[in-house]
């Protein structure tokens, strides 16, 4: 399977028949937000009239009015998404990233909904929960999946850690005063050392994201690719680079320079100390994402940033 390997689910007119029964979605919500918290009223309700089960963590419940029927498990409990044919997801980018942990650690495909401003891991807004629910009852969504990125941290030759991400893996600078000195590596070879803010190293679905602030290419889903994208370097020689996907990439942190930082997604963080050395390459296990439309990733590139497209006439017939 590709990146975006698609597998359709069910038809929406195979899924006009599907029975509930038996059948559990999960639900995760930011519930510091006031619209998640509604969302999540309108979603569980939704599912729950039409015969699914809902399953959320006890500490977020304790935020949402749920109905007695909810069934709540600790975040600590194993296997929290055992059984469960779905993960919906309300939130902005970090819940979605958030969500993606337990998406890739269980292998049930997640179903984003958008709370924040871009979203696009998101498949749909604040305004499409009806169809949501109505498209989750009826099983009428695909599923694709997406590369994620195995991560290596070595000190002195051994490995002292070990990470994924979905988005980006980011050696950042601490400092603000000095710059991060590194090397930087693509199988084995080294391709060129500078100072700099840090590099992103990422995946196609991240190069919307943290690589797209700065300065990467936007990579299309399908695409099966590596990206390296420096952050602020002072060097003459800092494009961003577009690997094989069978390729690993290093970052080595130089000796001498003030200690840096390693980001997971912007969510997990290590201290790097100099000398360090961060190792990229294609993940074993990807995230599986739930689609509702078959919207192209053009449109949703043009919808996502306001692009700018009158004027367009499309090809002649």
């Amino acid at each position: 399977m590709t990146d975006s390997s698609v597998s359709s689910v069910s038809s929406e007119s195979e899924g006009s028949a599907v029975s509930g029964e038996g059948r559990t979605v999960f639900l995760l919500a930011h519930t510091g937000r006031p619209a998640a918290i509604r969302s999540a009223e309108l979603v569980v309700k939704g599912l729950l009239r039409c015969g699914l089960g809902v399953r959320v963590f006890a500490h977020e419940a304790v935020d949402l009015p749920l109905p007695s029927e909810v069934e709540l498990v600790t975040e600590s409990s194993p296997g929290v998404l055992d059984g469960c044919e779905l993960l919906i997801v309300l939130g902005g980018d970090g819940t979605l990233l958030r969500g993606a942990e337990f998406a890739r650690a269980s292998g049930v495909p997640m179903l984003g909904v958008n709370l924040g401003r871009v979203g696009f891991l998101a498949e749909a807004e604040r305004d499409d929960l009806d169809r949501v629910v109505d498209r989750v009852v009826t099983r009428a969504y695909e599923v694709e999946e997406r590369m994620t990125l195995d991560v290596i941290v070595r000190t002195n030759g051994d490995v002292v850690h070990r990470d994924w991400a979905l988005n980006e893996a980011a050696v950042q600078k601490v400092s603000p005063e000095r710059m991060l000195e590194v090397v930087l590596e693509i199988d084995g070879r080294p391709v060129s050392g500078f100072g700099c803010d840090g590099i992103v190293c990422a995946t196609p679905t991240g190069s919307t994201a943290y690589a797209f602030s700065a300065g990467g290419p936007v990579v299309w889903p399908e695409v099966e690719a590596l990206l390296m994208v420096p952050i602020s370097a002072h060097a003459l020689f800092a494009k961003p680079l577009v690997t094989s996907p069978t390729s690993v990439l290093a970052v080595e942190v130089q000796t001498g320079t003030p200690h840096g930082v390693l980001w997971c997604d912007g969510r997990r963080m290590l201290e790097l100390p100099a000398g360090a050395r961060v190792e990229v390459r294609r993940g074993a296990v990807p995230v599986r994402l739930a689609r509702l439309h078959h919207a192209s990733f053009t449109d949703r590139l043009v919808a996502k940033f306001a692009l700018p497209v009158s004027g367009w006439r499309g090809a002649p017939h």
